[in-house]
């Protein structure tokens, strides 16, 4: 018993140990004897005195004197005697005191004794394992000895050979070696002694111990009856300790049961009182809803009085709207009418053109000619018709004006005041304002001919005037260019609404170009700014995460045949360390663009890395492309453009208005033409107008980029006007083109149209000078020429008004470059007489609303010498609405005057019923500026369009019902906008408990649009809810919404409603538990809805989708109250199978075009051969090889490829599946999917009537599961097996094992550290190869072994872990019993006779009756490592006297040659199941011998054997051999040839005397019962079959009938034997008269046998008669 040393110093009173520690001898200690350093110790003392100490080693250690282990035990005597001497009649306290002391001093003292003893066991132990240890020693020392003794002799039996074969170099090595043997076996030698020396020394100190241990032998009798006493004393004090506390136990439990009572008296009263305020608040509740829901049924009755009006309110707007979308569909149905009937009329016209140019083909006449000139001389009538029209409506207008003039002065003199004001308040019809207004508003069908078309504009353009061309602004003159042309667009558009102002978006093209520039002028600063967000922490990062430096790669103006190099600064601008890497150009430009890009690893922010790009171009052509970069926060790129020499022609305007100007002054006006590209061309003015504008528009410098779109947008329209443009443009400039410029590009623009344009330049000049001036406006000196690459041009354009009125001039800028569109240039002028003008005469304020102010300026313009006074009037009926602010000013001499426009409308339909339409919200207002001293006044209208600013609900009430507190309510409300312009709207003070989409209730309305508003209403308690939301519009306006909902709780509960699976890759799985709930009735609320009855049972089912990736265990089942149900929900993302065929058939399609592009192309090599190898024919003529072109070919047809097989083809190729699955696995990205999973709860069980009846169910109980799955990459995927993750053994037999492999491949960037779960150490699985860390792109081979013991199923789960998912492989397996049986039973297979050196065979069929393949193994125990030990090999058994019967060896004499006699082939294998396999056995002998044997085992692999056989033959040197007789050698022969020994000479009598071979035959007559039995006995002689030999072999005893005397017969005397027979010949032995009992009988006669040779056997024959039964 060991005890610890705290035990010690517990059981020790305090002092008293100190002082037996003191006196104790135990501390001293001899390290020399070999003890160790026992001692007593106290508390402080460590464990360590416990454990077993070294002891030493060193030689002549000797045991000291153990005086102290003789006090300890000398100690209870002492104590005895000193307790003897107390008195008897002392203190009996202070007896017990000393009692107790005792007791505590014998138990530290048995504890010591205990500890002491414990020590010196464990040292005999140490002394015991030195002593073996040194015999092991000493026996390993002998065996090297003999080692290298038996080596020694080797080498000098070595030597000597060497020194005896005089090879001299050996001899010298080999005395190295043996010096160097030699100096080992010394050291040895010396080794062996020392470790002698140190056994003797070590034996002599453990028999020493063991003589300490027998003197203490009773010491240690006494520790143990100590211990046994103080255990004893232990239990029964344990025992005492154990029933106090158990007495303790119970007093507390009755203390506990009787204040549950008093708890549970408590409980009781405060349940009645809690019931009793139940009731009574019960009743209460009653109460209150009876006066609810009267409060209720008022609030409805008028909520719904006050629907009534709102609704019939409503269909008053609608029955509005619908007859304003009536009217405007009326309008673009008549839009249509006309465009429809202008489309068949430009189509007749269009036939009519054709036809007539036919006509004149056909006449010989040039058709293009005589069509322009005809065209010209119509548009010069239809011009001067025009021209003689507007002369005569000048001409009335002027004699009207002097008639009213003079009116004017005759009253003026008649009444010598001023003269009177006219009226503002009528509605003055201005000339062109109603044909205006329609244009704009009611968009008017579009005019038929382009001179009708651009009447409204000039109309418009009338009203402008201008004192001067210093004073004109060229910023209004643009407005007004951009204002026409969206006018323009308006009326050619059919699908734009009717009032132009609800889509016009004039107003936000400046600020986008202002906000354009500035970007730009940014980007010029800081490039930095230009790659997306500014480094600002709060906000994510925009836009690429490296800028370039160009931002464009850009080669402009290339030539093929020039290398072009351009460097590229890459700048991160992303807010973390970045990387760079180079993924190419996109495959446009690969063949041209190389990009030398060293990767400089790691960037911080605001670092940078250069690049070159060098472009080598080899086509002529435009190129673009990107280069593309990835980086850590994503991929991006850099865009290229590589441009060809062109012309880029534009104008710095191509809209020209002089505005209005006095008549007789002259202006001028400049149009720079530049030409941007690097090709010159020539240029010339065109006044014609057989150009059509929509076919000739170019780019400006102002609007390139809408030029662009609007080309990508028509490319027929530009060819066509390109081809117009080519064949009139260019026709006055072919021949001089062709003069100046022979070899340029333009010059072959084609054949086909030079002629042409040649055939007509002369026409053409004649006709432009007749056109080139238009009145007034006339063009400048330079009218044609050449404008080289980067050049610019400046055109003068002349303006010279004679008359008042509107003058136009349109000509086109034509160019000899076929690619350069002619560029259409309008020119626009007015000649004004009035001083005193509005510069704008319609002010349009689009689109106002209601109660809100608008401003605007209004320029008023004089070209008058003296300052004026002005007087700005409004409309009587516009008076509360409208103001103009000053209502009186001066103007200046030629200078402009602002005033101001107020708009505030309110109830224009009450005022100003005449000016405004309450249809369709237009209003127009004619206003007037009187000028003293200018008759007629200034006037100018103001347009608008008001509408309303109000948000229409399509209900006013949303009732969500009956609502669960573990679930949302979604409905729905419509949100309309009347208005005509857009209106931001917000839901403020939105309730917790409700919440609002799209964009949390905030947005912007368009107009007339309406958005359906989902309201998602989330009940908190089971309670009912009335509240209100509050939608507040742009305009400060609220709009309020009602809603009401009941909230219920269902009677189960989920633990959690929400889960969130990790991001598990593909083929692993991740489980969450969760737990459904019932609580008890009193827990739950009485909102429950239905009511059902308390704590019913339920019934729950969870409905998961099918073809999900998620699984719940149990999906259904039973709760009852305060019952809980653990949940286990599984997520295993998989590939979709759909997925997995279409990238199987993208694979295939694929595969299919890369073997026709093959096909192809080794078609095309051999027809190259066929035509460059001639053919010699049989003649030794070369015939010309013309390859055939068959129908039928090997590879597919192109028809073939365009049905590509569907997916349902797919399904018998299962590699085509695995390859998509593993293609899909190495490009998988990541998938984030949400699914809510229903659990339907029922309302209690089924009928018990008919339980197969369905229970009822409630869509109130339904709760509801949100599950968040998100899939990776899986890092580890398997590659072999098909990707499957079952590994089958299928059927193996039992005792078998069978190897299985399956590589995984590591896809992931990180190197992963695989581990695997344990299998069963007692199952049939193993795992053979251990796992390891594999890097990216690694594979490992993971080799599993299935080894079954019995016959049955076996299926085990192996998992290979990885730090990111596991692997689940499943391993299954059959194991059968194999049943194979042999045609040969077992026991001895005699082969015969043989030839020497010949062979024979014989066959063992095995038949497989089970059902799985049996591999076995065919093993020779000649061939065994370890021969089969028996008696028949011992030497007692080759020693002993050989009998009749004699028991020869199980291997016999093998061949000298070292081959085995007897072989088997095949020595293994697999038989299938169900069939047979044969097993051939050969027997070839190379020298005469009678003792072949062999045993031949066939067993299977599961160490079962099938049969034993035990193989024998003998082989002769000639065809006849003899059988029979006594054994006279030893079965077992030495393989070593025979000695040759020197003898004298052979005679020739000897030498003509044949060798025979002796042979005993012993006959035995048996006496038994005066009956004599004579002995018999057999011999055969046989005649071996041989393919040399064919005939049969004789022989014959000589001297047979000497036989006689002696009582021996011999039957038959000679004979003959046929090959392959035997014959058996029968000696007989009769004791003759005179025979002596007990005499031997012996006789000795030769037997000759005669076959391919002479042999003579010398057959003894001796006879006794035998008395004993054996």
């Amino acid at each position: 018993m060991k005890i610890s040393c705290q035990e010690v110093v517990i059981l020790n009173p305090p002092g008293e140990m100190d002082v037996e520690d003191r006196e104790s001898p135990c501390e001293i200690a001899s390290d020399s004897c070999g003890l160790p350093s026992v001692h007593l110790s106290t508390g402080e003392d460590s464990d360590e005195d416990f454990s077993c100490p070294e002891t030493s080693n060193e030689d002549g250690a000797a045991l000291s004197h153990l005086d102290w282990l003789e006090e300890l035990y000398e100690f209870p005597s002492a104590r005895r005697e000193d307790h003897d001497d107390v008195d008897g009649d002392g203190d009996l306290a202070v007896a017990a005191v000393d009692g107790e002391k005792r007791r505590y001093a014998e138990t530290a003292r048995m504890f010591k004794l205990r500890r002491n003893l414990d020590q010196l066991d464990c040292f005999h132990r140490q002394k015991e394992r030195d002593v073996l240890k040194a015999r092991e020693e000493l026996k390993l020392c002998c065996h090297n000895i003999e080692s290298l003794v038996e080596h020694r002799d080797n080498l000098e039996r070595e030597i000597e050979r060497q020194r005896a074969a005089d090879d001299s170099v050996a001899v010298f090595r080999l005395r190295s070696q043996h010096k160097h043997l030699c100096q080992e076996l010394q050291t040895e030698e010396e080794l062996e002694g020392h470790i002698n020396t140190g056994l003797k020394q070590q034996e002599l100190v453990l028999r020493e111990v063991e003589v300490e241990l027998g003197r203490f032998s009773s010491l240690r009798q006494e520790v143990q009856e100590e211990q046994r006493l103080f255990q004893a004393h232990k239990n029964q004090k344990t025992s005492t300790r154990l029933q106090q506390e158990r007495k303790a136990s119970q007093n507390l439990q009755l203390k506990m049961q009787h204040l549950k009572q008093k708890q549970a008296v408590l409980l009781k009263t405060e349940e009645a009182g809690c019931q009793t305020k139940i009731e009574e608040g019960r009743a209460n509740h009653k109460i209150a809803c009876n006066y609810l829901k009267e409060t209720i049924r008022r609030m409805q009755r008028q909520e719904a009085e006050k629907q009534q009006q709102r609704r019939e309110f409503l269909e008053k707007r609608i029955q509005a709207v619908n007859s304003l979308k009536s009217n405007i569909a009326a309008t673009q149905e008549s839009l249509r009418l006309q465009q429809s009937r202008a489309r068949v009329n430009a189509q007749k016209e269009e036939v009519r053109r054709r036809q007539l140019r036919e006509s004149l083909e056909a006449q010989g006449i040039n058709s293009i000619k005589h069509m322009y000139q005809q065209k010209q001389v119509e548009e010069i009538k239809r011009k001067q018709a025009e021209f003689e029209e507007r002369q005569k409506s000048k001409r009335v207008e002027i004699v009207a004006k002097i008639l009213q003039e003079e009116r004017q002065v005759k009253s003026r003199r008649r009444h010598r005041g001023l003269p009177p004001k006219p009226s503002t308040c009528d509605r003055v019809p201005l000339p062109g304002r109603a044909g205006e207004t329609l244009l704009r508003y009611l968009a008017p069908r579009p005019p038929s001919d382009p001179e009708e078309r651009a009447t409204p504009q000039l109309i418009r353009f009338s009203d402008v005037s201008s004192s001067s061309s210093a004073s004109s602004d060229v910023g209004d003159l643009e407005e007004t260019v951009y204002r026409e042309e969206d006018h323009r667009g308006l009326a050619d558009s059919l699908a734009e609404p009717e009032f132009s102002g609800l889509w016009d978006q004039n107003h936000e093209q400046l600020p986008d170009k202002k906000m354009a520039v500035a970007q730009t002028e940014v980007k010029q600063k800081d490039p930095a700014l230009a790659g997306g967000a500014l480094n600002i922490p709060a906000k994510k990062m925009r836009g690429p995460p490296f800028i370039s430096k160009p931002e464009v790669i850009f080669f402009k103006d290339f030539e093929v045949g020039i290398i072009y190099k351009q460097k590229i600064v890459l700048t991160n601008v992303s807010y973390v360390t970045n990387y760079c890497k180079l993924l190419g150009v996109s495959a446009r430009l690969k063949d041209f663009l190389s990009i030398n890009f060293e990767p400089p690893g790691s960037l911080s922010t605001g670092m940078s890395c250069d690049m070159q790009a060098v472009f080598q171009p080899t086509i002529n052509e435009d190129l673009k492309g990107e280069v593309h970069f990835v980086s850590a926060l994503g991929p991006f790129s850099v865009p290229v453009r590589c441009t060809i020499k062109k012309c880029e022609l534009e104008v710095d305007g191509q809209f020209i208005d002089f505005g209005s100007h006095v008549v007789g002054q002259t202006i001028s006006r400049i149009i720079t033409l530049t030409n941007k590209g690097a090709l010159a061309t020539l240029f010339s003015l065109d006044t014609s107008s057989c150009l059509i504008p929509e076919t000739s528009r170019v780019q400006t410098a102002s609007n390139v980029s809408a030029n662009t779109c609007q080309e990508n947008r028509n490319p027929d329209t530009t060819s066509e006007g390109r081809s117009r443009s080519v064949s009139m443009g260019t026709v006055a400039l072919s021949e001089a083109l062709q003069k100046e410029h022979p070899g340029s590009e333009a010059s072959t623009t084609g054949p086909e149209i030079v002629p042409e344009a040649r055939a007509s330049s002369d026409g053409h000049v004649q006709m432009s000078d007749s056109h080139a001036d238009s009145g007034d406006l006339s063009l400048g000196y330079v009218r044609e020429g050449e404008i080289g690459p980067l050049q610019s041009l400046q055109l003068e354009v002349l303006f010279s008004p004679t008359i008042p009125g509107r003058v136009q001039l349109d000509f086109h800028i034509v160019f000899s470059d076929f690619t350069s569109k002619p560029i259409p240039i309008q020119v626009r002028g007015v000649a004004v007489s009035v001083p005193v003008w509005v510069v704008q005469p319609s002010i349009d304020l689009k689109i106002c609303m209601f109660d809100r102010l608008y401003q605007d300026s209004i320029v008023v313009q004089s070209r008058a010498s003296s300052a004026l006074r002005l007087t700005f009037e409004v409309c009587p009926e516009m008076r509360k609405h409208m103001e103009l602010l000053p209502k009186t000013a001066f103007i200046q001499a030629r200078s402009s005057f602002n005033a101001q426009l107020k708009f505030l409308p309110s109830s224009l339909s009450k005022d100003a019923k005449n000016l405004f339409d309450s249809d369709t919200g237009v209003l127009e207002v004619p206003m007037a500026v009187q000028v003293a001293g200018q008759v007629t006044a200034a006037r100018f209208t103001v347009h608008a369009v008001v509408t309303s600013s109000e948000l229409q609900f399509d209900r006013t009430l949303v009732d969500f019902g009956f609502c669960s507190v573990h679930q949302s309510v979604t409905s729905s409300v419509r949100l309309t906008n009347p208005s005509l312009l857009p209106q931001d709207f917000g839901f403020l003070a939105v309730p917790e408990f409700i919440e609002l989409q799209p964009n949390d209730g905030f947005g912007t309305l368009l107009p007339q649009e309406t958005l359906e508003i989902d309201l998602v209403f989330s009940a908190k308690k089971a309670k009912e809810y009335n509240f209100q939301l509050r939608c507040k519009s742009g305009m400060n306006r609220d709009f309020l919404l009602s809603c009401r909902a009941a909230g219920v709780r269902p009677p189960l509960q989920l633990s959690h409603s929400l889960v969130k699976f990790g991001a598990t890759a593909l083929g692993d799985q991740s489980t969450a538990v969760l737990h459904l709930i019932y609580p008890p009735a009193n827990r739950q609320s009485s909102k429950s809805v239905p009511p059902v009855g308390k704590d019913a049972p339920r019934l729950f089912s969870f409905s998961v989708p099918e073809g999900s990736d998620i699984s719940i265990a149990p999906s259904a089942g039973r709760l009852l109250a305060g019952e809980r149900c653990l949940l286990q929900v599984t997520f295993r993302p998989r590939l979709p199978d759909k997925d997995i065929q279409e990238e199987a058939l993208r694979l295939l399609r694929r595969a299919e075009l890369h073997r026709v592009e093959e096909l192809g192309r080794s078609r095309r090599a051999e027809q190259e051969a066929f035509k460059e190898v001639p053919v010699v024919t049989g003649k030794g003529k070369k015939a010309s090889v013309i390859p055939k072109t068959s129908q039928a070919s090997d590879g597919p047809q192109p028809d073939q490829l365009t049905e590509s097989p569907t997916p349902a083809e797919l399904r018998p190729w299962p590699e085509r599946q695995e390859e998509a699955r593993a293609s899909l696995l190495h490009s998988f990205t990541g998938r984030y999917r949400e699914s809510t999973v229903p659990c339907f709860v029922s309302d209690g069980d089924p009928p018990q009537d008919d339980p197969q009846a369905q229970p009822a169910w409630s869509a109130f109980n339904t709760l509801y599961l949100q599950l968040q799955c998100p899939a990776v990459q899986p890092p580890l995927v398997v590659i072999s097996n098909s990707a499957r993750s079952v590994i089958d053994f299928h059927q193996v037999a039992v005792g078998e094992r069978v190897l299985k492999r399956f590589t995984v491949q590591n896809i992931s960037p990180e190197t992963l550290d695989l581990r695997s779960s344990v299998l069963d150490v007692h199952g049939p699985f193993s795992l053979v190869k251990a796992l390891r860390c594999i890097r990216p792109g690694e594979k490992h081979t993971v080799v599993l072994a299935f080894s079954p013991s019995l016959e049955k199923k076996y299926c085990e789960l192996l998992e290979v872990c990885s730090q990111k998912m596991t692997l689940e492989m499943t391993l299954s397996g059959v194991a059968v019993v194999p049943a194979v049986t042999s045609s040969h039973p077992g026991g001895v297979l005699d082969f015969g006779h043989v030839l020497q050196k010949e062979s024979t065979t014989r066959v063992l069929k095995l038949q497989n009756s089970s059902v799985v393949a049996v591999g076995f193994r065919a093993l020779l125990a000649s061939l065994s490592p370890s021969r089969p030990a028996g008696g028949a090999d011992s030497l007692t058994s080759l020693l002993r006297t050989y009998t009749d019967s004699p028991v020869h060896p199980t291997v016999g004499p093998q061949n000298f040659s070292g081959l085995s006699v007897f072989s088997v082939v095949p020595p293994e294998g697999s038989v299938a199941p169900g069939q047979s396999l044969d097993i051939t056995v050969t027997f070839r002998p190379d020298h005469p011998s009678v003792h072949y044997s062999d045993r031949l085992t066939v067993e299977l692999t599961n160490k079962s054997k099938v049969c034993v056989v035990d193989v024998k033959g003998a082989a002769s040197s000639h065809n006849m051999y003899l059988l029979g007789g006594d054994v006279l050698t030893v079965p077992i022969e030495s393989l070593l040839p025979p000695l040759t020994t020197r003898r004298h000479p052979l005679t020739e009598l000897e030498l003509k005397e044949k060798p025979t071979t002796p042979v005993l035959v012993t006959l035995r007559a048996t006496y038994t019962a005066g009956v004599l039995t004579p002995a018999v006995r057999e011999l055969q002689v046989g005649c071996i079959a041989t393919q040399s030999v064919t005939k049969g072999g004789e022989f014959h005893w000589d001297n047979a009938g000497s036989l006689q005397q002696l009582g021996f017969s011999v039957e038959p005397s000679k004979g003959s034997v046929e090959t392959g027979h035997k014959r058996t010949v029968t000696v007989t032995w009769v004791p003759h008269r005179g025979y002596k009992p007990h005499e031997v009988v012996q006789t000795c006669l030769p037997l000759t046998l005669t076959g391919d040779d002479t042999h003579v056997y010398r057959v003894t024959l001796m006879a006794l008669v035998s008395t004993t039964a054996d």
